[in-house]
């Protein structure tokens, strides 16, 4: 028997032209994407459908147009096809903010409460650091342990030590790392002395997920604690301790320790795995997490539902 988790796509998944083709071909779409314009005053949806890409790739817009796009495909697989969470799905969790769109896909948030939280959380982690202060790079053909190992080798630079930690342990031997510029590349030449196959700098805002972003987690503490999560109707697997969390005050805490901890997506599959998930749905925007998914746990399916064709075929499914 199939044991069904919903995952949903972390920041880099953007793309211009994104929602555009769920909106045309389903009301339940249209909505989500009207109720988020509404709620942030601003015509994001215009934004992810047409451009400019610069624009949409800001940290502050990104966040909740890939959440938006998630729950919209959510929202037409329940309404169109009857999809039940609590009778279908067992287990659901997101890559960094996707975490926040598989919490609003389960109840924990709603729709509007969840867009204004990753409106904050964008523009908090962009004001975090100095534009230029900050870089994060991906070491490809290495494990977590080994690029903790060249992480602490260079933060001690020579101007004294600065900050570069592990940020997303993706799977695969990828790798992402992120801290001050001048360190993150002290560690990408470490990484290459040490026969890493790949260690190339991101194109990125922002160093996330390390210790740089602590007022952005300070910010995201007290928005929290405004407007607090609801117990999810299935389980998240978080990406801080890749367990599950189902308590409203540990989820909270999570949140807040999210911004400044790794993602640990890599873990976080293997758990699902070895909970009995045999089936993955990558909610939203791109096929960055099937691709994770098939390195990290071969012997489960994951599928993609972004388009209305992919949204069809997984209807008849589920």
């Amino acid at each position: 028997m199939a044991v069904n988790a919903l995952i949903f796509p972390g920041q880099g998944s953007q793309a211009v032209g994104m929602g555009r083709d769920l909106a045309a071909a389903f009301a339940p779409a249209r909505q989500v994407f009207e109720e988020m314009d509404e709620v942030l005053k601003q015509k994001l949806s215009k934004l992810m459908f047409e451009g400019p890409a610069d624009e949409l790739t800001l940290t502050e817009n990104a966040q909740p147009a890939l959440m938006a796009v998630s729950l919209a495909v959510l929202r037409v697989l329940q309404r169109e096809g009857g999809l039940d969470l609590s009778g279908k799905i067992a287990l659901a969790a997101g890559h960094s903010l996707g975490e926040y769109s598989a919490l609003a896909a389960a109840d924990s948030f709603s729709l509007a409460d969840t867009a204004r939280l990753l409106k904050l959380r964008g523009q908090a982690m962009q004001k975090a650091v100095p534009p230029g202060q900050g870089a994060m790079a991906a070491l490809l053909g290495v494990e977590l342990e080994a690029a903790r190992e060249i992480c602490a080798e260079a933060e001690a630079g020579p101007e004294g030590r600065e900050v570069v930690a592990a940020a997303n342990d993706n799977g695969g031997g990828q790798v992402v790392i992120s801290g001050h510029k001048a360190a993150v590349e002290r560690a990408i030449e470490i990484a290459k002395g040490r026969g890493v196959k790949r260690a190339m700098l991101l194109p990125v805002s922002a160093p996330f997920h390390c210790a740089l972003m602590a007022p952005a987690a300070d910010a995201m503490a007290e928005a929290l604690a405004a407007t607090p999560p609801h117990a999810p109707v299935v389980p998240i697997i978080a990406n801080v301790t890749a367990a599950k969390a189902t308590a409203p005050n540990e989820i909270r805490d999570l949140l807040v320790q999210q911004v400044t901890a790794t993602v640990r997506w890599r873990e976080s599959v293997e758990e699902m795995a070895a909970l009995g998930v045999t089936h993955f749905y990558e909610l939203g925007a791109g096929k960055v997490l099937t691709g994770l998914i098939k390195r990290i746990a071969p012997e489960a399916s994951a599928t993609p539902v972004g388009s209305p064709a992919e949204i069809e075929a997984v209807l008849k499914v589920l």
